[in-house]
Order: structure tokens, then sequence, then C-alpha cells
């Protein structure tokens, strides 16, 4: 028995994160319209499923619509897959293709689902949640007064969502605070920058990349030239994906090819459909099939050879992780930072009418040396934390590891955690974050930026110790010296 299960769309990819208050969330659209099914139907199950709804209509308390009983377990059985994967009914649908574009109405937060309560991932830079001063780690427990636990985080993002210049009140709890915070802001239309820059002393350039968006490649290689026309004797690049989750997934293959050799393989998936077993490459077929030039053509070649630092923390996701990735497994950047989210699952957008669709993971993705970030992350080459004193609010973040019913590493048996030491650990954190203060990337008091200066210039790096040792520093005051790459770091212990 065969059966179709969606409709033909123009493909193009987008890996991310997750959900966004007014953001999209991770998908690859796909061009494939329809899959003869492998197996036959389980007609028992399904009966019994017939037999559910038939009781529902016929013996609930009140009437209930068919519409609402079809979405509603549509919506259940796609949710129950893993985090990513979920049913997009025609309001989610618009959405998430106009964020591809980057702009959307919305408060501008990054969100998750922590313990029933959608919990604050990232604020969005220059957003009414970014202005407001919501910070990572944030729970979100109440909209307009109403209780949000027992909602899908689906739902909580559609009513955070609306139309411009309308209000939404949240309550917000806080680990260092008492009482809860309530907060009302302003919905408005976000048009995000993704792209930014600026030479941050003579001789050394800040890139940053905020979003992978549909025009992040052209943007890109505009503001390279504009560096280079600005100083032609750049001798070290920083690139800047802390707090990216993601985007369109040519979007990153496009950013990884301005700096890699031509042609060269960036990125890999895998999964159960033929079409899930691909190699992406640093081609313009690849990054550039929107474009009526190749938006890479008239960078300066020396942009090939420029020593270069990729700076990452817990918020950099799925296609901020590939671009990172694949330029450390060339050894073209350094990167920096502390461990990414590992985000390394692959979403598909299966259309299942004109205006509804189903947001399916369909495969995991690899670095070009094989290996799989889900539920890892990157590991940074040197681990420098937030602050001189500690991560802020790096380490009060959600991983992929940490979200429910998660995919598994496919590659590494994932470590199980101690959680005597995470409760130590999160309480160090919290006391970091209640004196933190929110930071402004590429600004003066950009800690790890200073490093990433500092290692290009071949000056002694503060690094601190990989997360995967953190469990055995005993002594915080101690420091010891190591040799990296021929120089002296200063590493806290």
């Amino acid at each position: 028995m065969s059966s179709k299960i969606g409709i033909k769309i123009k493909s193009f990819g987008l890996i991310g994160l997750g959900m966004v208050a007014g953001v999209a969330a991770s998908v690859q659209f796909s061009a494939m319209a329809q899959k003869t099914m492998g197996s036959p139907l389980p007609v028992e199950e399904l009966r019994q499923l017939a037999d559910v709804f038939g009781l529902i209509k016929s013996d609930y308390v009140e009437p209930v619509e068919d519409n609402k009983l079809l979405t509603e377990a549509i919506t259940g059985m796609v949710a129950s897959l893993d985090p990513h994967s979920a049913y997009l009914d025609k309001k989610s649908f618009k959405e998430l293709r106009e964020g591809t574009q980057g702009k959307f109405v919305g408060l501008g937060i990054e969100v998750g689902m922590e313990d029933g309560y959608v919990k604050i991932i990232s604020p969005i830079e220059d957003t009414p949640a970014y202005r407001a001063g919501l910070k990572p780690g944030d729970l979100i427990t109440r909209l307009d007064s109403v209780p949000i636990k027992g909602l899908t985080l689906d739902e909580a993002v559609k009513k955070m969502r609306g139309e411009p210049n309308t209000k939404v009140t949240l309550t917000i709890a806080r680990k260092n605070e008492d009482k809860p915070i309530v907060v009302t802001l302003v919905r408005e239309l976000i048009k995000q920058q993704s792209v930014k820059g600026k030479i941050v002393e003579p001789g050394y350039a800040w890139l940053r990349i905020s979003q992978f968006q549909e025009p992040t490649v052209e943007d890109m290689a505009k503001k390279i030239q504009a560096l280079y026309a600005q100083d032609p004797a750049i001798k070290g690049l920083v690139l800047d994906l802390r707090n990216d989750p993601g985007g369109v997934l040519p979007g990153a293959i496009g950013v990884s090819a301005a700096f890699l050799p031509k042609d060269v393989p960036v990125v890999s998936t895998n999964g159960q459909l033929a079409d899930s077993k691909a190699t992406f490459y640093a081609k313009r077929e690849f990054y550039g099939v929107r474009a009526t030039n190749d938006p890479l053509a008239k960078l300066p070649e020396a942009i090939k050879n420029v020593p270069m630092v990729v700076l990452i923390n817990t918020g950099s996701a799925s296609a901020s992780e590939i671009v990172a990735g694949a330029l450390q497994d060339y050894k073209r950047a350094t990167i920096l930072g502390t461990q990414s989210f590992g985000k390394g699952s692959v979403q598909t957008i299966r259309q299942i009418s004109a205006d509804t669709a189903v947001k399916l993971t369909t495969a995991r993705y690899y670095t070009p040396n094989g290996r799989s970030i889900q539920a890892k992350g990157i590991v940074p080459d040197l681990n420098v934390e937030e602050t001189a004193d500690g991560d802020g609010f790096n380490g009060l973040r959600t991983r992929e590891a940490d979200l429910q019913k998660h995919l598994s590493n496919d590659k590494e048996a994932e470590q199980a955690k101690t959680k005597v030491d995470e409760l130590e650990e999160e309480k160090r954190l919290i006391a970091l974050a209640k004196k933190s203060k929110p930071l402004e990337y590429g600004s003066k008091d950009d800690f790890q930026l200073a490093q990433a200066l500092n290692h290009l210039k071949g000056l002694p790096v503060k690094v601190s110790k990989p997360e995967s040792t953190k469990d055995e520093m005993k002594d915080a005051d101690k420091e010891t010296s190591i040799e990296s790459d021929g120089k002296t770091d200063t590493r806290k212990k």
C-alpha cells in the first residue's frame, strides 16, 4: 500500500537551533514530493485510533470538531519523536517561511522547554526582549497571567507571536531572584541584520554572523570587501558565531566556502532516505542558488589564507556548528570559546496541504572528517570562558543533550552527568550571573574577543579547563602554565 504524504515545494535548506519566538525554527525544505511507504500500514492500530476518535465523538461531555481532534492527534504524534519535529499549522508554516528572510513579528527570544516551562536560551540583539533585560536561563511561567505549564513549545510560541504593536505580559522566574518578574513587551517587526563587522584595531577585523539567512552569504561578502577597503593589510580575522542559532544551510556552506579551498566537502548528512545521504561542497551550486552571480567571486584573495579565530559558545548551534566544524577539521581556523549547543540533526519540511506541513527530523549531519555533532557540539581548541572570572550566562544555557527525547549521537556514547557536580556548578554560575550584565559582542569589554586577538598576535591566552575535565578542577585559585602552539597560555585551575 502506498500513501502520498506531501506535495512538491521549492528546495532550499534551513538548519537551526529550535523554536524561536519570532524567528524561524530548524528545518530543511526538501524538493522531495512523495514517498512510497516501505512497509504496510498497521491496520489494527489505525483501527484503534478510529475507535477512539468515534468514542470521543459519541461519548465526550460536549461536541468536539473533527478538525480539532485530528490536528491534535497529528501534533502529539509528531511531537513525541524528538524536540525538533513538529506539525505546522497555517500560521506556523507562514511564520517559518517568513523567518528565513530575516524579518518577523515577535519578541526576539530564542527559547526551549524545561520542566513544562519555556526557557530563554538567548535574547536576540536589539529586540524587545533584549531591551527589557531578559536573560539566558530565565523561565517564562505565565503569558498574560495564564499559566504556561501544560502547553507544547509550539503552542507557547504561538501565544508570544502576534500583530505588530500589540502587547504581551510575561511572568519570569529567575534563578537568583526571590520573586517572579513581570514584564510587558510590545511585539514588533524585527529586521535582523545577520552580518556585522568592523576593524577592531589596525590589522585585525571582527566579523559577526548572528543568524544564517537567505541574504547572509551576499551580505558577508560585501562586509569583507568593505573591511579590506578600510584596511588592505588585515593580518588577522575573528569570525564571531556566538549565540548564532543556525539558519539556512546554503548560508553555512557559503560562509565556510569563503575561507576554505575551492570545491572541498563542507558537511554531509545521513538518514533513512536516499535523499538524506548527501555531501555538500564549497561550490556555488550549493550556496549561491538564489544569486545571479557567484557572491564570493569578488572576495580578496587574501581571505583564503588570513589567520582566523572562530568564536563559539553554548548558543552556537547547527548551521554555526557546521561552519565551526568544517574550519576546525581543515585546520583553517582556531576555534575559541566554550562548547557549542550540539544540534546535529536535519529537519525536513514535508508540505501536507497548501498551507500546512510537518517538520520532521530526517538525518544527522557530519563534519568533513565524519564527526557527528549531535548532542555533543563542537569542542573548542582553546576553551575560553565569557568573562575573566567565569562564563557568566553561558553555563546557564541548555544544550541539546539536556533536551528530553533528544536524538542520540551515533558516533560516540553520551557521558552520564554527575548530579552533585551539576548542582555545585550551577550555584557558582548563578553567583556569577547575578553580578554580570548582558555582553555587547565586539565591544571593548568583550573578553573572548580580546583573547582571540591575543591568539592571533601570538600573545598569552587565558584559557580554562575543557568541559570534559571541569569536574577534576579542585583548586579554583591555582594557576599553571601550559604550552599551546609554542606559546604560553595562563590556565586557571
